[in-house]
């Protein structure tokens, strides 16, 4: 659910039922890496509660566009490091361990 202004649409709160910190916190970090950005961030109405409410302010670019955009970084980041640690576990079970990875 989207709560905002009809006649400002870089700043809005966006309600998302069924998520916790986990989600809010990886979103708001993709949200602030954007440039767009001038503020995120997000609440826990009530601990009780399976909703999150994110708060997003842009530039001016409409806030839904940037959340939209910030999810799918969010996903290639998580596709990222899902390739990255299957590989590693592949190498793992071929017997070469951890000698071909540098960290």
């Amino acid at each position: 659910m989207e709560h905002g202004s009809l006649h400002d649409q870089s700043n809005a709160t966006f309600s998302l039922t069924d998520e916790d910190h986990t989600l809010a916190n990886a979103l708001r970090f993709t949200l602030n890496q954007d440039p767009r950005v001038v503020v995120s961030g997000y609440s826990i109405p009530h601990p009780s509660e399976a909703r999150v409410n994110i708060r997003v302010q842009t530039t001016g670019d409409p806030a839904r566009e940037v959340l939209k955009d910030s999810c799918q970084d969010l996903l290639f980041m998580c596709k990222h490091t899902r390739s990255i640690f299957d590989q590693g576990v592949a190498s793992f079970k071929n017997g070469n361990g951890l000698k071909d990875k540098k960290f």
